[in-house]
């Protein structure tokens, strides 16, 4: 049997497709395809197993010839015998349609699928056969002539909107154009976005009611109309929510940020899925709107959730040569008081070296209490205390203080903070024990885009924080500004080389600096900043061999991450860093330090390890560097 690619006329209702954990079968110009269904049911359990060979025989090249050998599953699962005959036949059954329907996704119309089981047809045995142990299969596919869209309609178009934000790209821009490949799935995407541009006008009903797609043999190509309904315009109605343990129901709608009478708008919704997931206490959270628009316009919507446990722990480590083992845990609660308020407590140990001296160790405490939607759905309160004990080469710190703020997101890329701070400190150093004690204020924002914060292939970070304090003991006023960009780029088809680049300065003005706590100061050096040289070790060169931090940084990194396999990958990288007392540093003078790496994707993301050698290495510093952790440097 021939299975005959060719239509005549087709008129067929609008597909709808619900995306769930299993995968569902749908449509496609009257194909079914990625289906789960009996076919697939009658391989489940291999209770006769009949082995086979495969192979494809076709005259198809290129992204057609993939497209094929792609769809076929009987090539695809040949390893693994089949569930007996009817087995093996399901499965050729599941491969006419599979590799029809990629043949329309590449605009081929009239091509023919044979599958060949032992030399028969498979669409004419039947499942009941006797078939040689192993055998041999060949699906011969002649995908015939390549066909291009002719006439093309969309009836009932949205018409054009002045609102920038509403504005969806026509379907020509899809490929939806007359003398184009008449791909099966620019259509589907046709249908997409002429949708959209309803919905985006406040149409939330708006469907497609029917798809005729006509192709002509004798000319190769194909005739479109697509139907769409826009129904009423709407607006946002109430909100039920269901599903709520221990939250506030009015808390959590109020938090959408959608209002009764708002008119309707889809990105609005993506905006309230949003906000949902950033309170951090739902395991999942789904909108689902009313069947249909009330008389009055309005749509009501039905909000589910699914709260996720109150409380959560987590431990980490990392560890270099030159600055020991450092391990910390967290244990966080959430929903305190039924509004998704957040008390996370953290503790950390480091300089763990050997041999074991307690009295070099460091040691922080400290605890963030988080309350979202403080006066709008993007804002939160940020209450921070903590107190620690630093041991460096450099400077013994002993200190606690706090900060009390506010975080507002002004959109996917671009956070905002700021509040006041207060610290008492005791420092231990070449200038002998002082004590300090500030109160200030912080500003700061960060863009973001990065397609992965853990392990970057593209996008850019900046960040910007000014910090200006009283230091009381003293009685001077001072402020600090810290700015940094980090940019990646990816290269091949799945980013298998990225070059990733970060720079990072800072700047303060106050007093002397025997009159400024060192940790305002700046210095550099360690797995975070220069590799190969210890943790803050790059400052200022005092009298002697003494070490302090100094009033302005500059430091940066080049990295090249390749990937080897799919969950390893190497790097090599140079690091700069540079602190200077009174002037602004110039890239003569930086410290350098390069080397090499391995990352392990843990899917979570890499571990991180990374061999590191200062080039211009002073009296007392390393000759090398091995850092452990998560993540990547930068």
């Amino acid at each position: 049997m021939i299975y005959c690619l060719g239509i005549l006329s087709i008129a067929l209702p609008a597909t709808s497709v619900l995306l769930t954990p299993r995968a569902a079968a749908f449509e496609l110009f009257g194909i079914r395809f990625f289906e789960d269904d009996a076919d697939r049911d009658a391989e489940a359990v291999i209770v006769d197993p009949q082995p086979y060979s495969a192979e494809i025989v076709t005259n198809a090249t290129g992204d057609l010839d993939s497209a094929i050998r792609n769809a076929s599953m009987l090539v695809a699962d040949q390893e693994e015998p089949a569930s007996g005959a009817a087995g093996l036949l399901a499965k050729a059954r599941g491969d006419y349609r599979r590799i029809t329907a990629a043949l329309y996704g590449e605009g081929y119309y009239g091509g023919t699928v044979n599958i060949l089981v032992g030399g028969v047809e498979a669409a004419s045995l039947a499942p009941d056969v006797n078939l040689p142990d192993p055998i041999a299969v060949q699906v011969i596919v002649n995908p015939g002539p390549e066909f291009r869209f002719n006439r093309l309609a969309i009836v009932n178009q949205a018409p054009p909107t002045d609102d920038p934000a509403d504005h969806v790209d026509p379907p020509v821009t899809l490929g939806y154009a007359t003398g184009q490949v008449a791909r099966s799935g620019v259509v589907i995407r046709a249908e997409g976005v002429a949708l959209e541009a309803w919905r985006q006008q406040g149409y939330a009903k708006a469907e497609i009611v029917s798809r005729e797609v006509v192709a002509d043999h004798a000319t190769n190509t194909v005739d479109v109309t697509i139907t769409v309904a826009p129904g009423r315009p709407a607006r946002f109605g109430s909100i039920q929510v269901q599903g709520t343990e221990h939250m506030d129901p009015a808390f959590v709608a109020r938090q959408t940020g959608l209002v009764e009478g708002q008119e309707y708008d889809p990105d609005d919704l993506v905006l309230a899925q949003k906000r949902l997931d950033r309170l951090e206490v739902f395991r999942a959270a789904r909108l689902s709107a009313a069947e249909t628009i009330s008389p009055n316009g309005l749509l009501p919507y039905t909000l589910i959730v699914q709260e996720q446990p109150l409380r959560r722990f987590g431990v980490g480590a990392n560890f270099s040569t030159v600055d020991g083992l450092g391990v910390e845990a967290y244990h966080l609660w959430r929903n305190l008081f039924g509004q998704a308020e957040r008390l996370r407590l953290d503790a950390r140990v480091a300089g763990i070296g050997f041999p074991v001296e307690t009295e070099e160790f460091d040691y922080f405490f400290g605890g963030t209490f988080t309350k979202p939607g403080i006066f709008t759905p993007d804002t939160d309160l940020v209450t921070t205390v903590s107190a620690e004990r630093t041991v460096l080469d450099s400077y013994t710190e002993t200190s606690a203080g706090g900060r009390v703020g506010l975080t507002h997101v002004f959109s996917d890329h671009i956070t905002a903070e700021g509040g006041a701070l207060f610290e008492v400190s005791r420092f231990d150093d070449d200038f002998g024990t002082r004590d300090f004690m500030i109160a200030g204020a912080y500003g700061g924002i960060t863009f973001d885009n990065r397609d992965n914060p853990l392990d970057a292939t593209e996008g850019f970070y900046a960040s910007a924080l000014i910090e200006p304090f009283y230091e009381f003991n003293y009685g001077n006023p001072a402020a600090r500004a810290v700015i940094e960009g980090r940019t990646y780029f990816g290269f091949g088809e799945t980013d298998n080389v990225v070059l990733a680049a970060r720079v990072r300065a800072g700047a303060l003005i106050g007093p002397d600096l025997d009159e400024i706590p060192p940790d305002r100061l700046f210095f550099a050096g360690g797995g975070g900043s220069v590799r190969g040289y210890a943790f803050k070790s790059i400052g200022v060169d005092g009298p002697g061999d003494t070490v302090t931090g100094g009033r302005y940084l500059l430091e940066g990194s080049l990295e090249a991450r390749v990937r080897v396999t799919g969950d390893i990958g190497v790097v090599g990288f140079v690091d700069g860093g540079y602190v200077a007392a009174d002037t602004f540093p110039g890239l003569e003078d930086l410290r350098l330090g390069a080397g090499i790496g391995v990352r392990y994707d843990t899917g979570l993301g890499p571990l991180r390890a990374d061999l590191a050698f200062p080039l211009n290495k002073r009296d007392g510093d390393p000759d090398y560097a091995i850092y452990l952790g998560i993540g990547q440097a930068f």
